[in-house]
């Protein structure tokens, strides 16, 4: 280039020649630039638009996630005679989570959520003479379960004993559980914690409202597992528990006051009631007021806010409804996931 301008320097006039070193500064201080351009890029380079499908641009913003759960409650309602009330509205409801008042995000009314029951039948050695009577009760709730209710309904059937078993997975096969409880025998121990722990795991993947049904005649003796990993385990399955507690000796010398009180104190704190049936008699009566609870639940839902949210936090749960004398039953509390 510099042999270029040279050569045509010594063919021009001096006013020529000094418009020819003119343009070689102005070329070479163009280059110069395009060079440096291309070599530092800036530190904050400009962000590129946002182009919409339809090609046009869009501003630049931020999006925020929040996570945030819907927490469910299963209540049933009685007046301070005892009778069930079905007729409670929306606005009849107040939440309180930690003292904090929530809004009702989800109402139902004897809501027809599927219902997954997991029957828990103890067959420890205590239970030998009560059995027969036990299964017989406990077939005639399932038979009047798959008839009427939601036709999603299902049911899954477990036997404990020093040992848990599966007796019978979620279906609504009544036949086929009619064939597992006639093979139950009673002997050994009582894993009654264990069986809740196992039971509650297997409802915790399942749609739906989660139900146990406890059919025992007292503690727990056998175990590896606490009594409070059995409630925790429940309460984060959302399940609710209703311990059917037969009592073969009516004289307290010879219960298990201390195993009553534990189920009774699961139960409560999971929204659900615990039953003494006084005979074989009540049993059938027992059963067909668990399942008209169920049918008349409501089924109310709302988005914690204002809490400090940590993995695995326990929260209180306060429901109170309009109305004197009104006694609900619904979960002490919701554990953060």
């Amino acid at each position: 280039m510099k042999h270029a301008i040279a050569s045509a320097s010594s063919l021009c006039s001096p006013s020529c020649r000094r418009a020819l070193a003119a343009g070689a500064a102005l070329f070479a201080s163009l280059f110069l630039s395009l060079s440096l351009r291309a070599q530092f890029k800036p530190a904050d380079p400009p962000s590129p638009p946002v182009t919409a499908r339809g090609g046009r641009d869009q501003p630049d913003f931020t999006t925020f996630s929040v996570k945030v759960n819907l927490v469910r409650l299963l209540a049933s309602v009685r007046d301070a005679n005892g009778a069930v009330q079905t007729s409670l509205n929306r606005e009849d409801f107040h939440v309180l989570a930690d003292g904090i008042p929530q809004d009702v995000a989800l109402f139902e009314r004897t809501t027809e959520v599927p219902l997954s029951i997991s029957v828990l039948i103890d067959t420890s050695g205590s239970t030998r003479i009560d059995l027969p009577y036990e299964v017989g009760a406990v077939t005639k709730f399932l038979r009047a379960l798959v008839k009427d209710g939601n036709p999603q309904d299902t049911f899954a059937l477990y036997s404990f004993n020093w040992q848990v078993r599966l007796e019978s997975a979620f279906n609504r096969n009544v036949h086929r559980a009619e064939q597992a409880l006639r093979g139950l025998r009673g002997e050994g121990g009582t894993s009654l914690y264990d069986a809740i722990y196992l039971a509650s795991d297997e409802l915790s993947t399942r749609e739906g409202r989660h139900v146990m049904v406890i059919v025992t005649d007292g503690g727990d003796t056998t175990s590896y597992k606490k009594f409070g990993d059995a409630q925790r385990a429940a309460q984060q399955a959302d399940t609710v528990l209703y311990p059917v507690v037969v009592i073969p000796i009516p004289n307290d010398a010879g219960r298990n006051l201390g195993g009553e009180h534990a189920l009774a104190t699961l139960s409560a704190s999971t929204g659900g009631r615990t039953f003494y049936p006084a005979g074989y008699d009540q049993l059938d009566q027992t059963f067909g007021d668990i399942l008209h609870e169920l049918r008349t639940q409501y089924l109310i839902g709302f988005y914690p806010k204002g809490l400090v949210q940590q993995p695995r936090q326990f929260h209180k749960v306060q429901l109170l409804a309009k109305g004197n004398g009104m006694k609900i039953a619904v979960r002490s509390g919701y554990y953060e996931p």
